[in-house]
């Protein structure tokens, strides 16, 4: 197979959270091709269950100018912050819940062809109320309901729930609900795009 070499690469932007990288690339055929990549640090998201209910936020995303119905989630913006701590923290944060159990849900890449950005989704169980932390920015509108989860899931069909990490996981969810929750992988399981934010357990 074709090695796919970077032969030159070069930051054209750094933003709050994003950069922009140039890359050129070694391409089959002897010729190369320009690859413009987002680098993104990651972010994780959780689907917190309770019973048949899910838990989904409502925030306005500035970029499509709209409120959004979505999981709680955060950046991996936190150095040396392990995954699992930040969906912790955003789930606290968020929504104002803990939880008790706690499994790897899904990975996912967002858009490859563009980005590095990798969501790690996580489905926390056993929730209870807790004080929610302050919030600032869209998150002072941040609102928070428990829906079936079944009817979540119509939403997603309906196309009426459209952010990326809450359609993959309410769908995933409702699998691994029918499977009765046999196979998930352990909270701190490996991160094959992010492997520094979760690392494994030690040997």
């Amino acid at each position: 197979m074709h090695d796919y070499a970077v032969l030159s690469s070069e930051t054209v932007y750094q933003g709050r959270v994003i950069d922009l990288r140039r890359d050129i690339v070694a391409m089959p055929g002897a010729t190369t091709s320009q690859r413009d990549v987002v680098v993104h640090p990651g972010a994780v998201a959780v689907v917190a269950l309770d019973g048949d209910r899910v838990l989904l936020v409502t925030q306005y995303r500035h970029p499509v100018g709209r409120r959004l119905d979505e999981l709680p989630a955060g950046l991996l913006d936190v150095d040396g912050e392990p995954a699992l701590l930040a969906a912790q923290r955003e789930l606290v944060e968020e929504a104002g819940y803990q939880a008790a159990t706690w499994h790897v849900l899904v990975d996912m890449l967002t858009s490859p062809g563009m980005t590095d950005e990798s969501i790690r989704v996580y489905l926390a169980r056993d929730v209870s109320p807790c004080e929610r932390e302050v919030q600032e920015h869209e998150e002072l509108e941040m609102t928070c309901r428990w829906v079936p989860l079944a009817d979540a899931v119509t939403s997603a069909l309906a196309g009426e729930l459209e952010n990326a990490a809450a359609l993959v996981g309410v769908l995933a969810a409702a699998e691994a609900e029918r499977r009765g929750f046999e196979g998930l992988r352990p909270p701190e399981a490996h991160w094959r795009a992010r492997p520094a934010a979760a690392p494994g357990p030690p040997s």
